[in-house]
């Protein structure tokens, strides 16, 4: 049995030096120590020996093991080195060469137009408010005079969640809301946001669409005061020289209520295909707040009086820039959008 373990020992010290990777090693582990290994099938034979030969053999036993497991633990630290010398070789980096850039992004179109209103809004004394998306009946249509079977609800059909919530159809349950929380003072204020209409996807109409309105509301305000406030608006965003136009219209939460035209920056108003040769070119509505949509904010009609109006975001990027499909707002075509 001793001529045994010394044999075994031989192999396992041979076979452990020609070892180059750790599986190999623990393979070799398996082999020699394990339970199923030789210097187990020997300690199980020791049974078989005499009293006097057990303890020798037990003690070359040990011995034999302890040699074969040192041996294993320092080759394995050995090729962990070597190892990892390889992967570092493989994946040094030259800090020398050229790093890579990442191109600088910008504002998106849209955005910078909401900016740029609201630069100017803010400036003359607007807050900004915001509201939730999903709506309800009651701040959506009702409380702007849109009773439930009004006619002017179709002109706003919008994606229903149920019968009494829906995607907005325009910011100004915003106002409503702001109307409500104020308690009969005074507000002035922006609303923007996106908004959403059953409308077939084209080059001048979508689905959805991001949307400013403005509200006034405090004493002795007048349609002198909507007008002011449209043509700085108009000044701001296409130039000093633009000129507006208002025009009788309706919309049930305003009374009266107008259309704003303003003329044509690339005709100067001597008709051209921008303004189809009427020298004009509409933009936004607007009018003084109807009375029952102050009174049922909460609001004294006889002493309290507003103007608000409503501007397509869309509609003054494409104007301004001369973008003639609205869709390209919304389909990330870099080509579009790193012109702006």
């Amino acid at each position: 049995m001793k001529e045994q373990l010394e044999q075994l020992q031989q192999e396992a010290l041979q076979e452990i030096q020609a070892a180059s990777s750790q599986k190999e090693l623990n393979d070799i582990r398996i082999k020699y120590l394990g339970k199923k290994g030789p210097m187990t099938e020997v300690l199980r034979g020791m049974g078989k020996l005499s009293p006097e030969e057990r303890p020798a053999v037990g003690e070359l036993v040990n011995t034999v093991r302890t040699t074969i497991q040192d041996t294993l633990e320092a080759r394995i630290e050995e090729v962990k080195a070597v190892e990892l010398e390889a992967k570092l070789a493989a994946e040094t980096i030259d800090v020398t060469l050229p790093g890579r850039t990442s191109l600088p992004g910008h504002t998106h179109l849209l955005q910078q137009i909401i900016d740029e209103m609201e630069d100017l809004f803010v400036g003359l004394g607007y807050t900004i408010a915001e509201g939730p998306e999903v709506e309800t009946d009651l701040y959506n249509f009702e409380m702007l005079n849109l009773p439930k079977d009004h006619p002017a609800r179709d002109m706003q059909d919008s994606f229903y969640v149920t019968d009494e919530t829906l995607l907005r159809t325009h910011t100004s349950p915003v106002q409503a809301r702001t109307m409500l929380q104020a308690e009969g003072k005074p507000i002035r204020i922006i609303c923007p946001g996106k908004v959403y209409r059953r409308d077939e996807d084209d080059a001048t109409h979508s689905h959805q669409f991001m949307q400013i309105e403005g509200l006034v509301i405090d004493e002795h305000i007048s349609m002198a005061d909507l007008k002011g406030t449209l043509e700085s608006f108009v000044k701001q965003l296409f130039g000093e020289t633009r000129e507006i136009r208002l025009r009788p219209s309706f919309f049930p939460f305003t009374e009266p209520s107008v259309e704003v035209d303003i003329s044509c920056f690339k005709c100067g108003g001597k008709g051209c295909n921008v303004c189809k040769k009427t020298g004009w070119i509409e933009i936004l509505g607007s009018g003084m707040v109807h009375p029952r949509v102050l009174e049922m904010a909460g609001y004294d009609s006889t002493k309290m009086s507003g103007f608000a109006f409503g501007i397509g975001v869309e509609r003054m990027a494409m104007l301004k820039h001369g973008v003639d499909d609205i869709r390209h707002f919304y389909t990330n075509d870099l080509r579009f959008i790193e012109q702006f």
